[in-house]
């Protein structure tokens, strides 16, 4: 009788693990949060992913195009209207990678890429976060961007 009650709860937590792992294995898992990112996404098999090239802000209609915050705010709206184009959402941006120019002074507008950031990310909104890479470059290919950004988004296919 001992023999046979140690095989039903063997078989029972078995049974357990195994249906756990597949509901999280067919789930996009978000762990290590911090105010602005996520540290680590679990991307399971079986998602769609979509790539979105770099981009960079367009020019306001006076001609100026301008400072960070307003540069990420410009590009993170061009990025939500693609995504949205295509039926998917901010909230399924899973990567971030930033890359920006320092000032004259030398000194970078983290805050201001922050801010513009934070517009779209950990909103009411939109409570998800990426995992996020930021850097300072040299240079970017138009002298007028401060900022280009690039973005990957993962979701599970519906």
């Amino acid at each position: 009788m001992k023999t046979l009650f140690k095989t039903a709860c063997l078989t029972t937590a078995m049974a357990a693990t195994f249906f756990a792992s597949t509901a999280s294995a067919q789930e996009i898992v978000r762990t290590g949060e911090s105010r602005v990112l996520f540290n680590n996404i679990y991307i399971p098999a079986g998602a769609e992913t979509l790539y979105l090239s770099g981009a960079g802000a367009s020019a306001a209609a006076d001609g100026t195009w301008g400072n960070m915050e307003q540069q990420t705010v410009n590009i993170f709206e061009k990025f939500k209207a693609t995504l949205e184009e295509q039926g998917w959402s901010m909230s399924d941006i899973v990567q971030v990678r930033i890359f920006g120019v320092a000032g004259a002074d030398g000194e970078f507008d983290f805050e201001g890429i922050n801010n513009g950031y934070l517009q779209f990310f950990g909103t009411e909104a939109n409570p998800t976060k990426p995992v996020r890479t930021t850097v300072v470059v040299a240079d970017l290919v138009n002298d007028n961007w401060l900022v280009e950004i690039e973005i990957r988004a993962s979701r599970m296919p519906k």
